[in-house]
């Protein structure tokens, strides 16, 4: 198991497009990606700028089928735009 925790920091003018993308990007991802287990876009409570999309595969190839997908490319490519700096992205795998 794979899991992933990407972080976004989003411009302020930007954060209702960038949901609604994600939103999209979410669903997609659910419907088409082999192995998915969990993909989901939280919002931090105290920083609505803070965007994190957690997600769980079966193991590195579903991730990877996921990374070459056009719906992650096509929102990828979108989301370049939305960024108020770099994200931050962590993978993990379950110790206990």
């Amino acid at each position: 198991m794979i899991k992933v925790a990407a972080q976004n920091n989003i411009k302020a003018d930007k954060i209702d497009e960038f949901i609604a993308i994600a939103k999209n990007l979410v669903a997609e991802t659910r419907k088409y990606d082999a192995g998915c287990v969990r993909y989901e876009l939280l919002q931090d409570v105290k920083n609505p700028q803070l965007l994190t999309m957690l997600e769980e595969w079966d193991d590195q190839e579903a991730l990877n089928n996921h990374l070459l997908s056009q719906h992650f490319k096509d929102a990828m490519a979108t989301f370049a735009g939305y960024l108020e700096k770099p994200g931050e992205i962590n993978l993990y795998k379950t110790l206990a």
